[in-house]
């Protein structure tokens, strides 16, 4: 007798087919929507996390229950984010025609990808999981999230906002579901396998597993942004950008800075200016009795994650005088990779700092950084050189190292993942390409959540000649 296929499938699996089967269930009752009324949908969801009290309610529970960050910056990145997405979103058309080429006789027309998988870290569980609910709405998908553990009660209570707007718009609950507590590996393998496609934040096992689950995947490379204050830089705004990002949310985010690369001409100066702004240089003995809290047996510890510099300190006993009320900490490097631990991602309110002899030897400063750690991501750049000078130096960076994203003057984690000052979309889910071992190097947004269906149309014909086409090369080298 040959066995059903239900009958062959652990609990784990039959849980999450349940799920899926709701949820294709919702997605199929709003794929005919226009885009009006998936505009309003997308507003109601998001007001689930804009309206103050309950923002504060999740930004509160997100402490509590992770034990890493600061609820205040939890509270104002929910908003931020959400509001920057929504400002995204507002004129963004993902519903029908959203091309026509009539010269090329192509036509492009929005569909949906059916249900999404989001995997979601504890580092931002209220953010993340709303960023990739309405982006998969936008797009009239369902969804289904997995969040990390320690922030899956902060999801549960999200949902439940969620889901309260979701009916006050007509719209199907299942929509929006969340693998069921307690969050296990096995629920979160059966999920990736039967959803239609992955958007996948957190830790790199997560990300390798979404791309060797079979199903397709967009996932986001690791963090450990470098930044350079150059010749030219006023060290003191850098200063400032820097201690601005480097204490947000006690450096959850994967845009925070982990290293600075300064020039030997500025060093003192700029040193100087981010003691001003807070950050305290340890000691030779209290650097080595850092590294040996934060990273024994050679890995992170979550003993130092996410916590302020003032808890890093005491936890780590730490003699350095003003290192127990320091806004973050500093620590000198002379080299990069696996014996230099300092030179990797953190996720802390420490940062490395480098001394270079030039503009130069910065760029390889960093990009030896990034061969260790961080390829793909980003790369910051303080400097008041003159307009063209600008320019040719953040070019240069974007030409000769391994990063998606140059930015420009202003403070990291809050640039990379958009900003209302810069043109970047608003995400919390930053793509590598190739260098970080990602599909892509965008931030990631709505287009992401959305296939595309091409009519292609018969336009007068054109065949070029091969002697038009290989002119370049007849003309140098003959036929």
């Amino acid at each position: 007798m040959v066995q059903s296929v239900e009958s062959s499938l652990n609990p784990a699996e039959m849980q999450v087919g349940g799920l899926i089967r709701r949820a294709r269930a919702a997605q199929k009752a709003i794929e005919s929507y226009d885009q009006g009324r998936v505009d309003v949908m997308v507003a109601a969801v998001s007001w689930a996390i804009l309206e103050p009290r309950r923002n504060r309610l999740l930004a509160d529970l997100a402490v509590q229950d992770s034990g890493i960050g600061n609820a205040d910056d939890k509270f104002a990145k929910n908003f931020r984010k959400t509001l920057g997405l929504m400002r995204d979103l507002a004129h963004a058309k993902s519903v029908g025609v959203l091309r026509h080429d009539a010269e090329q006789g192509i036509t492009e027309i929005a569909r949906p990808v059916g249900v999404v998988a989001a995997i979601t870290p504890s580092t931002n569980p209220g953010a993340t999981p709303m960023n990739k609910i309405l982006n998969a709405l936008k797009c009239r998908n369902s969804i289904i999230v997995a969040p990390s553990p320690k922030g899956a009660s902060t999801c549960q209570k999200l949902l439940e906002f969620v889901h309260a707007q979701l009916d006050r718009v007509g719209a199907p609950r299942d929509l929006v579901q969340m693998l069921p507590l307690p969050i296990s590996k096995e629920a979160t393998r059966a999920l990736m396998a039967q959803a239609d496609l992955i958007v996948a934040t957190g830790s790199q096992a997560n990300i390798r597993a979404a791309y060797s689950s079979g199903t397709p995947a967009f996932g986001v490379g690791a963090g450990n942004v470098a930044v350079i204050i150059d010749e030219y830089a006023d060290t003191l705004n850098a200063a400032a950008q820097i201690q601005r990002s480097k204490t947000f949310d006690n450096a959850t985010s994967c845009s925070s800075e982990n290293g600075v690369v300064i020039v030997e001409s500025v060093y003192s100066q700029a040193l100087a200016a981010l003691q001003s702004v807070g950050g305290v240089l340890l000691t030779d003995s209290d650097r080595l009795r850092l590294r040996e809290f934060m990273f024994p047996a050679g890995r992170l510890s979550s003993a130092a994650t996410a916590q302020s510099a003032s808890t890093i300190a005491a936890r780590a006993e730490l003699e350095t005088p003003g290192a127990r009320e320091a806004k973050f900490l500093m620590v000198l490097e002379t080299d990069a990779g696996p014996d230099h631990l300092f030179s990797g991602e953190k996720l802390s309110p420490v940062l490395a700092v480098w001394r270079v002899a030039d503009f130069e030897a910065a760029i390889s400063r960093v990009a030896s950084i990034y061969r260790y750690q961080g390829a793909g991501h980003s790369v910051g750049l303080h400097t008041a050189a003159s307009g063209e000078m600008m320019e040719l130096r953040a070019q240069r960076l974007a030409q000769d190292l391994p990063v998606a994203r140059v930015i420009l003057n202003q403070a990291h984690a809050i640039a990379t993942g958009g900003s209302f000052d810069n043109g970047l979309p608003f995400s919390l889910s930053m793509g590598c390409g190739t260098w970080g071992r990602n599909s892509f190097s965008d931030n990631m947004n709505y287009r992401h959540y959305m296939n595309i269906t091409r009519i292609a149309r018969r336009i007068p014909e054109v065949v070029p000649s091969v002697e038009e086409l290989l002119a370049p090369y007849f003309d140098v080298y003959g036929k």
